[in-house]
């Protein structure tokens, strides 16, 4: 019986382990438009997703030359508070910048 016991266990742990994964990852993306400033774009890339002014200024240009960008990648639950964050701030400053979320391929 204590055989039985301690096969069951083993069983259980490593039917927990499987059932662990790592959260999905998601792209922050920020899309260009003809209204907000370059400087606004800059200034949400540092205070709202941390990146220093030069990696700021090298996404900020790849939304303007390419249309849309990569602010950061994130879970599913922080990319929708950064993008929260973002709105609200474009709103404040009565900009209409679009952020949107899309998952990354594994």
């Amino acid at each position: 019986m204590g055989k039985d016991r301690a096969s069951l266990e083993e069983q259980k742990q490593v039917q927990s382990k499987e059932e662990l994964k790592e959260p999905s990852l998601f792209k922050v993306l920020l899309h260009n438009d003809d209204y907000t400033t370059m400087d606004f774009v800059i200034m949400i890339l540092e205070t709202v997703f941390k990146k220093d002014t030069t990696e700021s200024t090298r996404i900020m240009l790849n939304i303007h030359n390419q249309g849309i960008g990569i602010a950061g990648v994130y879970t599913r639950e922080i990319g929708e508070t950064k993008i929260s964050v973002v709105h609200d701030m474009a709103r404040k400053y009565q900009f209409p910048l679009k952020c949107s979320l899309e998952k990354v391929n594994p």
